[in-house]
């Protein structure tokens, strides 16, 4: 399984400012073109163990033949079923489970599986989308239109979700569960996968500015999209996975490092060569002038 769109990926992920520990996790195989951001739940030690048995069982499947949706869907089935048979084997446990986005970019195109709250944004032509529903209802109402962006950031519910990895057994076919998209992915765009703690205090226009700031380094992209999250209050863990392909750009950036316009030395502008051509007729003009006032002094 190998990605034919050339990508640079980069990551970063912090406890925030408010938290001791730091329950995300995330996953990258940039020759593959796979990536994971997990959002671990049921605090300290039980998140940690969720979101890394999250990562561990999806690393181990998601290689498997078959479609990408297919692999996905039984990648993340695989890992909800391990953290619950984990949780239900220890009662400090019970409980743990995580959120989690993985995401695939395979043959010009990205194939999303999605639960919980955790986020996908498309970056493309200057403007961002994202690509994930919040299975949560304060994000369930933002994505009706019942609450503004500014809104549901602030909202006392923000944090609360509906679908989960782990709490309960699950199949692939388990309704109500994976959601899972397939879009197109050009060479000129990026996608940055990250957890809630980023989009609780960054807005979609902040994240777009930052993810604009890319020269090529796309782990210092993510880092400086956790950084502006911290300084904007950093109250829950923070992870950034920021993903482009061989042609983005900043918006308005050169596509080469060569500035002088194409043939500026030898395609004159339009106004260049009507001066040319008006200069070379007064100059021959005056050379005829000058021939024929010679030739009249010589006869006489």
């Amino acid at each position: 399984m190998r990605t034919a769109v050339r990508l640079t990926a980069g990551a970063a992920t912090d406890p925030g400012l408010l938290r001791e520990s730091n329950e995300d996790r995330c996953w990258m195989d940039v020759e593959r073109g796979v990536f994971l951001v997990v959002d671990g739940v049921g605090g300290q030690a039980a998140g940690e163990l969720a979101a890394e048995t999250a990562v561990a069982a999806i690393r181990e499947t998601i290689g498997a033949a078959g479609p990408a949706e297919t692999r996905i869907a039984g990648s993340i089935v695989h890992a909800n079923n391990r953290i619950y048979e984990l949780a239900r084997a220890d009662d400090a446990r019970r409980g743990m489970a995580c959120v989690l986005t993985l995401a695939i970019v395979e043959e010009g195109e990205i194939v999303i599986g999605h639960v919980g709250d955790s986020r996908l944004y498309l970056l493309w032509n200057g403007g961002i989308r994202k690509l994930t529903s919040d299975h949560s209802p304060v994000g369930e109402e933002e994505d009706s239109g019942a609450l503004t962006e500014a809104e549901a950031m602030a909202h006392p519910r923000r944090n609360e979700v509906f679908r989960d990895v782990g709490s309960l057994p699950r199949s692939a076919s388990a309704p109500d569960f994976i959601e899972i998209r397939r879009c197109s992915f050009r060479d000129d765009a990026a996608v940055l996968l990250c957890s809630d703690g980023l989009t609780d205090c960054l807005t979609s226009v902040q994240v777009r500015e930052i993810a604009e700031r890319y020269d090529g380094d796309a782990a210092r992209v993510a880092a400086a999209l956790v950084e502006a999250a911290n300084a904007a209050g950093g109250r829950d863990n923070i992870t950034a996975v920021f993903v482009a392909g061989a042609g983005y750009r900043a918006r308005g950036a050169p596509r080469s490092g060569v500035t002088r316009p194409r043939f500026s030395t030898t395609r004159p502008g339009r106004g260049a060569r009507l001066f040319t051509g008006r200069a070379a007729f007064l100059l021959y003009g005056l050379l005829l002038g000058m021939i024929v006032w010679a030739a009249l002094g010589f006869k006489r």
